[in-house]
């Protein structure tokens, strides 16, 4: 059995707020760029760990709880916009002094991903990869999963729920995942998640391609139905240097459909193996 490369869980404070992440891997691999995920729109951390333990064992990995998540900073005194949350990444990697950076981003946390390294010009990035992040926005069509679905299953967690529960939100997932999500959706602060949702429609992020600073990899889920192919033609002609690579048998949580596809995809890009 191989061992587990998760460190341990900390707390930084940056950009005003306090940010939980976890860490794996840690200084063993010194003199490779470190690896920042930042997971999707009601993922706690905790719920990256098993994508996380893998970049552990070639890469120096953070996951972080996104403001409003997990173990990170909530309530109602905090902005939940894209510049907000996309300034929190930025304030975390300068923070932890991650000068060679590798963003990750899933969904929503693309989004932020591609956001932040706008807003910061790159500093102490070397590349983004962005996980079927959506293409909705203003004029565009809607996100294909409604709003209520995210709301209700919170709600439901508040309450006490458990895996079988779950199962009625998530009916693909294993167990050992429908546990996982069960026991940590409730940190989901619901006016983030709504306030997040509606940024999806009304933020264009398209803008931002253009001027991406550092190279691009766009991972897309082939049954995720949040990426098309004329979306994947838009994309290049307005950054004509991304890489794509598709996860074919896999939905939008592509990791938990098909691990070993997730990680194919990325070939030789991040520069050592991730099998």
């Amino acid at each position: 059995m191989t061992a587990s490369t998760f460190l341990f869980g900390a707390n930084v404070h940056a950009n005003g707020i306090r940010q939980h992440y976890l860490r794996y891997g840690g200084g063993r691999h010194a003199g490779r760029p470190a690896i920042l995920l930042i997971p999707g729109i009601t993922s706690p951390a905790v719920t990256w760990g098993f994508v996380a333990e893998r970049f552990g064992r070639q890469f120096d990995t953070y996951v972080l709880d996104v403001r409003g998540r997990g173990l990170s900073e909530s309530g109602p005194h905090l902005d939940y916009g894209i510049d907000a949350c996309a300034d929190d990444v930025n304030a975390f990697i300068a923070a932890l002094g991650l000068t060679d950076c590798i963003l990750i981003g899933h969904s929503m946390g693309a989004r932020f991903a591609i956001r932040a390294s706008v807003r910061g010009g790159g500093e102490g990035l070397r590349q983004l990869v962005l996980i079927d992040p959506p293409v909705s926005g203003p004029g565009r069509r809607p996100y294909p999963s409604g709003l209520p679905w995210y709301v209700d299953s919170i709600r439901q967690s508040l309450k006490g729920m458990d895996a079988d529960a779950m199962r009625a939100f998530c009916p693909t997932w294993t167990e050992e995942q429908l546990r996982l999500r069960a026991e940590w959706l409730h940190t989901c602060y619901e006016p983030a998640i709504v306030r997040t949702y509606e940024g999806f429609h009304q933020d264009d992020i398209h803008a931002d391609l253009p001027k991406l600073p550092v190279p691009a990899l766009l991972i897309v889920a082939g049954r995720g139905g949040v990426i098309q192919p004329e979306d994947e033609e838009e994309i290049v002609r307005l950054q004509p240097s991304i890489r794509i690579a598709r996860v074919p048998n896999a939905g939008h949580m592509i990791p938990w459909d098909d691990l070993d596809g997730f990680f194919a995809a990325f070939g030789d890009s991040l520069g050592h193996p991730l099998a």
